[in-house]
C-alpha cells in the first residue's frame, strides 16, 4: 500500500514538473516582436504625416531555446 502510493505521488510530480515546463514555450508567429511594432509604428506615423517615433533597434537573432520543441 505504502508502495502504490510512494509511486502515484511520483508520477503526480513529474506530470506537474513537465506541465510547468511546457507552459515556459513559446509560439513563433503569434505576437509582433517589439522591432516588429515598432517598424509598424513607423509606418503609421508616416501615412498619417506625424512625427516619426525613433527607428527601433534590429534584434539579435532568434536563438531557439531547448523546451520550444514541446510547443
Amino acid at each position: 500500500m505504502m508502495r502504490a502510493r510512494h509511486t502515484i505521488t511520483t508520477i503526480l510530480l513529474i506530470g506537474a514538473v513537465a506541465a510547468a515546463l511546457t507552459a515556459c514555450g513559446r509560439r513563433p508567429g503569434t505576437l509582433d516582436t517589439p522591432y516588429e511594432a515598432g517598424i509598424e509604428a513607423r509606418r503609421q506615423a508616416e501615412r498619417d504625416n506625424r512625427p516619426l517615433p525613433p527607428e527601433p533597434e534590429k534584434p539579435e537573432e532568434d536563438r531557439p531555446f531547448i523546451l520550444d520543441s514541446l510547443l
